[in-house]
Order: structure tokens, then C-alpha cells, then sequence
């Protein structure tokens, strides 16, 4: 699939010339991550999802004519919206951002043992740029996706501070408005009440 991928992604950088390959290879794995995040998983469709772009529906009849692909409804993908009910509880994705990887591994082991999240992603390699006692910064941080139940943002939040090398550790929250029906069953039963 990974191949599939890189393959469409080198013919829309062939055709605009704008990018280079290199800055593609580089970018292109974190688009699929950004865009689910940004846009949502609500209603997607499987050809959406094989481009590494999952988008909602109101960008999806503009991906289909790039991509090409089926509508959303003609290929059983099985997903469900937060009120649509079912075993789940309201879910969010945090944000964390560490300095290393001995610290990611440290705290997301932390995290997950407390039963403070169900899975916590570590993506190490990224460079944050940032403005600090009146200074520009750039560091080679880690950045951790955490998965939870949005009733353990305040326990998570502190349990990010009182166990972070940073004075003002990044811990960013965004709702989960969607997705697989057992996944989001796995947060809820994988996490603490």
C-alpha cells in the first residue's frame, strides 16, 4: 500500500513541478495523519482513505476527481459518529511533545500503564520551532498521539506536567469525531473510568 501511495504522490509532484521528490518523500507520510486529524473520519470512503488523505465529505467529491474512486456509500466501511451512541464514550487525540526518545518512551509507558490512554503513537524525528523568553528556538523534539477518553484530559494534562521535563509541556486536545466502531470500543475499554 505504502508503495501505492508514494506512487500517486510522485505523479501529482511530476505534474506540478513545484515540489521536489525529496521534499515529498519527507512530507507526504504525515499528510494522511494531518488530514484525518484536521478533517475528520466521519463518512469516508475507502478509496479516500488509500490516497493517505482521508477527508470529510464536504472535500471528498474533490479527491474522488483527483484520485478517482467510489462514492462514500458504495463500499462498506464501518464507522460511526460520536452521538450516533453505540459502546463508545466521547474520545480525543492529545498532543504531547517530548525532547527525546528516552523521555517519549518513559512517558507514554507512563501513560498507557496508568490507564490514562489506550495507545500513545511516538513519532520521533520532528523539528519545532518555537519562540521562548523572547527568542526563536528550534529543537529535535518526539511528538506523542495520545488516544483517550475526553473525561481524562484534566488526569492525562497533569500527569503530562508532573512527569515532564519541560516548564510548559505542550498538551494539545482534539475531539475524535469518528471512526471505527471497535476501535473507539478499545479506548473506552482499554482506559480507566
Amino acid at each position: 500500500m505504502a508503495s501505492a501511495v508514494w506512487s500517486r504522490a510522485s505523479s501529482i509532484v511530476s505534474s506540478s513541478s513545484v515540489i521536489s521528490s525529496a521534499t515529498v518523500r519527507r512530507r507526504f507520510p504525515l499528510v494522511g495523519a494531518f488530514c484525518v486529524l484536521t478533517f475528520g473520519l466521519s463518512n469516508l470512503s475507502y478509496s479516500l482513505l488509500k490516497t493517505g488523505c482521508a477527508q470529510s465529505l464536504p472535500f471528498a467529491p474533490l479527491l474522488r476527481s483527483k484520485f478517482g474512486g467510489r462514492s462514500a456509500g458504495s463500499r462498506t466501511f464501518r464507522s460511526a459518529r460520536m452521538e450516533a451512541g453505540g459502546n463508545t464514550v466521547p474520545s480525543i487525540v492529545v498532543y504531547v511533545t517530548v525532547p527525546n526518545k528516552e523521555a517519549g518512551k518513559k512517558l507514554a509507558e507512563s501513560i498507557v500503564r496508568e490507564k490514562l490512554a489506550a495507545c500513545v503513537n511516538r513519532v520521533p524525528g520532528i523539528e519545532s520551532v518555537y519562540q521562548w523568553e523572547g527568542e526563536v528556538q528550534t529543537d529535535s523534539e518526539e511528538l506523542l498521539i495520545i488516544k483517550t477518553r475526553q473525561s481524562l484530559l484534566e488526569a492525562l494534562t497533569e500527569h503530562v506536567k508532573a512527569n515532564h521535563e519541560y516548564d510548559v509541556p505542550e498538551v494539545i486536545a482534539l475531539p475524535i469525531l469518528g471512526g471505527s466502531v471497535q476501535y473507539l470500543e478499545w479506548i473506552k475499554n482499554s482506559t480507566r473510568d
